[in-house]
């Protein structure tokens, strides 16, 4: 027997985004029933579980692919800005969340760590001096250090000097005010302050199918996993948050916006170690060059994390695949997402993404073996006793139409949202996570056009710059971070206690010293 609910408010899947979207809509519309779906039987147990992400709070001050050089030799910067600025936003939500209770544990999801980018080599040093030159123009990358001094890159990175022959050059972009983020215990928090406001969750549950009805109003089809028992959930509006399970929920509802969209899945892997004394000697993300034919989101990185309460360090992402689109999801996936408004696009991705194709059939060739010698490049004395393989999460990259190619590879957030803005999704992947505020933000001004002016001077007590480029205020930008900073304890001394833990107590130069040589 089926049973069936009417709500205001359905949120399918239990991650970032739809806790971030659920937290927005409880603050700016309080009386609006809010039922949030997930089928699995914990929250965040999909791309937001801190294995299955590199937690880089992305705010493109390490990430290289955000900047590339242009043929006349000079640095683009227009995405990193834009990236930069969206997790402002962000930042700034958490600050107002932190200090209004709605995140009663920011340490627990949020901890200071440098964000570093990592090159050897002459042409490569010489384009990572012009970036940080380029970079520091702007305000929101003002702090950014240029390290090429052996003594300096051993003083800050102990675990990437051992061993290392200097006689290649290698150089750094140094930026002290990163993050690593634990998305899965923001999400819960998040969700936890939902539930807590009267938001019902359906754990366990399966969406099976979408059915628009007359009114304009959603029928959610759903199923208990468990005893198999059917319930019809009639909301006014529909969120999907479902990670790579997405694209096949929006192809189910039958909009018009997910028409031409494809879906390609790579799965990712990372070297993890948990020793304590290899973590106490790198305490930073340090992203190096991309390899020749690599995604955006494949760029390797040595990461420091956080994660529930003990340091760990990351080397990867390798990649994978699987024709799944969520780690638990089921191999039909790929095939079943193919559809005759999307075939063209992803017939013509398969056609032009020979680099990536490559790139792939070379990673599922690796052995552990090959891994750890490929972390050797960052750090020299790794020995593979140290290190174990984690599987991490599915992220599916958004195929899209374009008429020169039938069909393009994009690297990113999207987000589709039908004509009426009864029903709205995410696609994509990195930043992903770090852009869930500003999607969201997004999200409720499309599908709610009616509603946002009257939500707009809360929306602004949450995030004081909405509708305005820190990057062209910097006034503004200065106060709302050295706030944000204070608030959120990621300030000085945070700073160095952490830079302290991975090189030495005389890490930090004191005030009014000099920069040592090799720093700009």
């Amino acid at each position: 027997m089926s049973e069936s609910t009417k709500t205001d408010v359905v949120l399918v899947g239990a991650g970032i985004m739809s806790a971030t979207l659920g937290a927005l809509l409880r603050l700016v519309q309080p009386d609006w029933s809010i039922t949030l779906v997930e089928r699995l039987d914990a929250a965040a147990a999909e791309s937001s579980d801190p294995w299955n992400n590199a937690g880089t709070g992305h705010s493109a001050l390490c990430e290289l692919n955000y900047t590339p050089q242009k043929a006349d030799g000079s640095i683009e910067i227009a995405k990193a800005v834009t990236v930069n600025e969206q997790f402002q936003v962000t930042r700034q939500f958490w600050t107002y969340a932190v200090q209004n209770g709605i995140l009663p544990d920011v340490r627990n999801f949020l901890n200071p760590v440098p964000h570093v980018s990592f090159v050897h080599g002459a042409e490569n040093i010489d384009y990572l001096r012009r970036r940080r030159d380029t970079l520091v123009r702007n305000p929101l990358f003002a702090t950014m250090e240029f390290i090429d001094g052996a003594d300096e890159f051993a003083r800050r990175l102990p675990l990437m000097a051992k061993g290392r022959d200097f006689t290649e050059p290698v150089a750094l972009n140094w930026t002290t005010d990163g993050t690593d983020v634990d998305f899965g215990s923001l999400t819960r928090q998040l969700l936890g302050f939902g539930t807590q406001r009267g938001m019902t969750t359906l754990f366990g549950h399966d969406v099976r199918d979408l059915d628009r009805q007359s009114d304009g109003s959603w029928t959610v089809k759903v199923v208990n996993r468990r005893t198999g028992q059917k319930r019809s959930l009639s909301a006014k509006f529909v969120f999907v948050g479902a990670g790579g399970g997405a694209l096949p929920l929006l192809q189910k509802a039958g909009i018009s916006e997910a028409k031409g969209f494809g879906g390609f899945p790579v799965s990712g892997q990372w070297l993890r170690t948990g020793d304590a004394d290899l973590a106490a000697a790198h305490q930073a993300k340090v992203y190096g060059m991309p390899p020749l034919g690599a995604p955006p989101m494949s760029v390797p990185h040595l990461d420091a994390r956080v994660i529930n309460g003990r340091s760990w360090l990351l080397f990867g992402p390798f990649a994978g695949w699987s024709p799944k689109f969520l780690k638990e999801g089921k191999v039909t996936d790929l095939p079943l997402s193919v559809k005759p408004n999307n075939l063209a696009s992803m017939v013509g991705v398969g056609l032009t993404e020979f680099g990536l194709l490559k790139y792939l059939i070379g990673q599922l060739a690796l052995s552990e073996a090959d891994r750890v010698d490929t972390l050797r490049e960052f750090a020299p004395t790794a020995k593979d006793s140290d290190w174990e393989l984690d599987i991490a999460g599915q992220r599916v990259q958004v195929i899209r139409r374009d008429s020169k190619k039938l069909g393009v590879l994009e690297f990113g957030t999207t987000v589709l949202a039908a004509g009426d803005g009864s029903i709205a999704g995410l696609l994509g992947a990195s930043p992903g996570a770090s852009t869930a505020v500003p999607a969201m933000i997004e999200v409720l001004h499309r599908c709610f056009p009616d509603r946002y002016q009257s939500w707009e001077p809360k929306l602004k007590e949450m995030v004081p710059s909405l509708g305005v480029k820190l990057s062209e205020n910097p006034q503004l930008f200065d106060e709302v971070w050295s706030y944000g900073t204070k608030v959120l304890g990621l300030g000085s001394g945070t700073d160095a206690g952490a830079a302290g833990a991975a090189v030495g107590p005389d890490s930090t130069p004191a005030a009014g010293d000099p920069e040592p040589a090799g720093v700009v």
